[in-house]
């Protein structure tokens, strides 16, 4: 979200009657890669970026690629082969061990349709949406770039795209996929892009200032709350999306709850903190942090028995007592990043563990194949 919602800002503020831009996407990895399918990076002619393919190997033949895609005025997928280290052009062994293909698009920002209007509308919108992007088509109605738009609110796709873009607004993992319509041979690249995390902050302690920096730092849509107006003052964090007051009875009249909130609960006032976990049981938020040792946790538990609140094992696992992976960590900044490090791995669903203990790769694999590259990092135009 962070890196998209940079690229937006960044286009801006181009003066197009001066320069012209393209966009490179990543839309296919095989092997290993810096960056995964899905990744950004605007260009411009006088060979500026922002946003990024690779870490840092392929930006410059990137740009190289993108001044004829700006000269031209038509998109240009694009392979880069990192498996040969010895054999590659650019003189520096990356040692990637990938194949990655890269489309690189003009921009014409009269056109309504641009490559990045749909970031634009995304960044406004803060939806969940898959996205399809034509990479080749032998159906002169479909050029390379048009794309499609899946969300809750709009489906406007064609029937042979229905179901594999539910998969990736469902799975989330991207995919390319090849098929023959009644016009032509289309292949496209199918990925889903989301706001992101939305943290919810109860408590506005000195500690949290570290957590609201580390959640905004990240892109996440970041509100700390509290119900004593004294600790709320929008000088203490000016880095949170939003500082809203809201009473421990009515959190829920005040703060949004989505299947992307994470709620962590670090006021140090143990009656607050029992009140708001009452509420947000009530609720699905799929995440609830508390601060403190487990033995706080289990008092309040044993407090709701006694006022007679029978909640069950399965609503209870929400709750992440104590919150944070185990790092070692002392200082506000390093538990800021032990809270922060868990809720992404719950969100990814990954275990946090040491990368090395991993069997098998990284990141998951993406699914189906893209044919007829345009170019390969050994043939650099």
């Amino acid at each position: 979200m962070k890196e998209i919602t940079r690229i937006v800002e960044v286009f801006n503020q181009i003066d197009f009657s001066q320069r012209k831009a393209a966009l490179a996407t990543v839309v296919w990895v095989e092997g290993s890669s810096y960056r995964r399918p899905g990744a950004r990076m605007l260009i411009t002619d006088d060979g500026r970026w922002e946003g990024a393919i690779s870490g840092g190997c392929l930006e410059g033949d990137a740009l190289r690629k993108a001044r004829g895609v700006m000269r031209d005025g038509q998109p240009l997928v694009v392979t880069y082969d990192t498996m040969d280290d010895g054999a590659n052009s650019f003189g520096v062994g990356l040692g990637c061990n990938g194949i990655i293909d890269v489309l690189i698009e003009p921009i014409n920002p009269a056109n309504p349709q641009h490559p990045v209007a749909v970031l634009s509308e995304f960044v406004q919108q803060r939806d969940v949406r898959a996205v399809a992007t034509v990479l080749s088509s032998d159906d002169t109605t479909l050029r390379p770039g048009t794309r499609f738009v899946l969300t809750e609110d709009q489906q406007n796709v064609p029937d042979w795209l229905i179901g594999e873009m539910h998969e990736v607004l469902a799975v989330g993992k991207p995919l390319t996929k090849t098929t023959d319509t009644s016009a032509g041979t289309v292949q496209v690249f199918i990925e889903r892009i989301d706001p992101g995390i939305e943290l919810v902050i109860f408590g506005a302690g000195y500690d949290v200032i570290s957590v609201a920096r580390l959640a905004r730092d990240l892109g996440w849509h970041v509100t700390v709350t509290d119900d004593c107006v004294a600790h709320l003052a929008p000088r203490r964090f000016p880095v949170a999306t939003c500082v809203v007051f809201a009473d421990r009875t009515a959190v829920l009249d005040t703060v949004p709850i989505t299947n992307r909130t994470a709620a962590v609960l670090m006021s140090h006032n143990f009656n607050y903190d029992k009140a708001v976990l009452q509420t947000l049981l009530t609720t699905n938020v799929p995440y609830i942090g508390m601060l403190g040792p487990r033995k706080r946790f289990d008092k309040m538990q044993d407090e709701f028995i006694k006022d007679g609140l029978l909640i069950g094992e399965n609503t209870l696992s929400r709750v992440h007592a104590p919150i944070g992976l185990d790092l070692g960590a002392e200082t506000p900044d390093e538990i800021a990043l032990s809270i922060i490090a868990e809720i992404k791995a719950f969100f990814t669903q990954r275990t946090g563990g040491f990368l090395k203990d991993k069997d098998g790769p990284i990141h998951e694999r993406l699914s189906g194949n893209v044919v007829g590259q345009s170019a390969s990092v050994h043939q650099p135009t």
